[in-house]
């Protein structure tokens, strides 16, 4: 129920919608009613002429009114035969029943899609603002899955099976009057198999629930499996790997299957449950009802307008029974949604803003590791001041920390201990948002969306003009490619970027860079995997975005940070020297052996 009403928490916006649907519904639910009780006079009185003269009578008594409830009394006009009594009634029954039904419907689609929609939206801003922590955890294929595939079963729930839900209670609750006020004896008599249905109804709920929440699982399975194999074809057609990545789909999916089919089978049993004690009730009926008309207790078109009422009322039974599982459902699919909402971000948000950025980064005695991780320590106790237009090299064997060291700065991690300073201030009171919008970052894998080239350079300031987006690229050395291409910087670069070689890709970035202009830049091995041209192009696009900013570079090719003001020596996350290219040079220490490497390589 908990869950229930969290999810109906996000119809709270659509209330008017909401109570004018419910409206409607009782409207349909009324008319249903009224559907059996038109059934006794059309046997006693239609076709019986001989009972056409007295006032047709639909209920005997009702409390509230005090007396009988006759036919006359819902047909806003007078008719004196009976027949046409009965068929303008019958008439405008069904009028009124389709129209609600019709509009209520709508509505509660309504509300429904627009509940579900704005729940999408709220899951997708936070999953967006989770922390790198949470991406590192959870796989792509399913977070995409638990936000399409999960959510596509709540909107199924709160859209036509809530509309259908209304529906059927109504239905059930106003037959179920014509039912106890015909015959109470006779409806108690029938409404006793009622908790052999309903008691295995809830378990088998619960059941559906846990089925559910495995198949959506199984499904995020077989998302992440076809995500990574479509992402990474060029891997698998490299390694002609096709078979083993059919062969992972096929497992995967015939697991989700089985989980369906399993679904299916308990959501089935509800409805022979419901039909097989109804058959039992009718026969038992039938023996009674014999007696009855036989002593003069009850008349044929009573008795069927009981009956009638009774099979119309297992209809509207057996669909609550389906629409509880698929409300199970529903909420087994809700668990995963829901623990994306109610995860804690680690890395909070602080209450300063950075208006400016003027004089240092400094990093004080930062000790870091992954969570989850090994104890060993990424970083251990590592201190550096990177000035305010100082040029900064992190260097050192793979897996020294460098990349992390750098991350430290735009809080994609936080440290464990000590401290990482900008301007004096911890960067972990600094609100996230004036933090970043101070960084820009050009790293070796650069990504591009698939959109337009104009588009991926203007991602970098938002509402950026077509001038200033030009005038970035011309200043990155991209325009002269991108006037090449068939549309100019309106082509669309493809996913990825996967129509540009590496050098445009990242030429690219770093028009992106350049638009933000933000004071501080980090180059993570900008210029690696680039052949000669492509990487002297790239070098003198960076030199210009360089100029009069603060950079961190993260480089293995040594001869691309000779000119840096300062380079810091990192190995098994100590930085262990610290100097200019020359005075590392005369300390014979780490630096000077990883040139001499790279040198006798080249």
């Amino acid at each position: 129920m908990k869950e229930l009403l969290r999810l109906l928490r996000y119809s709270r916006p659509y209330a008017p919608h909401l109570l004018a649907s419910v409206i409607l519904m009782i409207l349909v639910g009324a008319a249903q009613g009224l559907t059996a009780l038109l059934i006794g006079p059309i046997f006693d009185r239609v076709l019986n002429p001989a009972s056409a003269d007295a006032p047709v009578m639909l209920w005997k008594k009702v409390p509230l009114l005090h007396r009988p409830v006759y036919l006359a009394d819902i047909i806003p006009f007078p008719l004196h035969n009976v027949w046409s009594l009965v068929a303008a009634a019958i008439l405008m029954v069904f009028f009124v029943k389709g129209l609600c039904d019709y509009l209520g419907n709508y509505l509660i689609n309504y509300v429904g899609f627009s509940a579900v929609t704005d729940l999408r939206q709220t899951v997708f801003d936070r999953v967006l603002n989770q922390d790198t922590h949470f991406f590192e955890k959870n796989s792509t294929g399913r977070v995409m899955s638990s936000i399409m595939n999960d959510l596509e079963k709540i909107q199924v729930a709160t859209s036509h099976i809530l509309a259908d839900f209304l529906r059927q209670s109504f239905s059930a609750m106003f037959l179920l009057a014509v039912v106890i006020g015909t015959d109470k004896k006779l409806a108690l008599a029938s409404l006793t198999v009622l908790p052999f249905v309903v008691i295995p109804t809830v378990r088998l709920g619960r059941r559906i629930r846990r089925t559910t929440r495995r198949a959506q699982d199984d499904a995020a399975e077989l998302n992440q499996i076809l995500q990574e194999t479509l992402s990474g074809n060029q891997v698998v057609k490299s390694f002609g790997a096709e078979e083993i990545e059919s062969n992972r789909f096929r497992d995967r999916a015939e697991k989700l299957r089985r989980s369906n089919l399993r679904y299916v089978a308990q959501q089935a049993i509800a409805s022979p449950l419901i039909e097989f004690f109804g058959a039992i009730t009718i026969v038992g009926l039938l023996s009674y009802a014999r007696e009855q008309i036989k002593a003069g207790s009850m008349t044929a078109g009573d008795f069927t307008s009981f009956v009638i009422a009774l099979l119309m009322l297992y209809e509207p039974m057996k669909r609550l029974a389906g629409i509880h599982n698929i409300f199970q459902q529903a909420l087994g699919a809700s668990q995963k949604v829901f623990e994306y909402l109610d995860r804690d971000q680690m890395i909070k948000d602080g209450a300063f803003k950075l208006a400016r950025f003027e004089k240092a980064i400094a990093f004080e005695n930062v000790t870091f590791r992954y969570p989850g991780a090994p104890d060993a320590f990424v970083l251990d106790s590592v201190s550096l001041e990177v000035k305010a237009g100082e040029i900064v090299a992190l260097v050192g064997p793979s897996g020294a920390g460098k990349t992390t060291l750098a991350n430290l700065v735009p809080r994609f991690y936080d440290v464990e201990k000590g401290a990482l300073k900008i301007d004096g201030r911890d960067v972990r009171e600094l609100r996230l948002a004036s933090l970043r919008e101070k960084i820009s970052i050009v790293a070796q894998d650069t990504f591009l969306f698939n959109d337009t080239v104009a588009s991926n350079i203007g991602y970098g300031r938002a509402g950026a003009t077509r001038e200033q987006i030009c005038q970035a690229a011309r200043t990155a050395l991209a325009e002269e490619f991108i006037l090449r291409m068939p549309e100019g910087y309106e082509t669309l670069i493809g996913e990825r970027g996967q129509k540009l070689s590496g050098g445009q890709r990242q030429r690219l970035a770093i028009a992106r860079a350049l638009l933000k202009n933000a004071p501080i830049l980090i180059l993570d091995e900008a210029t690696s995997h680039l052949d000669s041209e492509s990487e002297m192009l790239v070098q003198r696009a960076l030199q210009i975005l360089m100029e009069r900013r603060t950079v961190i570079v993260i480089a293995h090719r040594l001869s691309t940070v000779r000119r840096a003001d300062k380079i810091a020596v990192l190995d098994r996350g100590r930085i262990v020297e610290t100097g200019t290219h020359e005075q590392l040079m005369r300390l014979g220490g780490v630096y000077q052996r990883l040139h001499e490497l790279q040198f006798l390589v080249s």
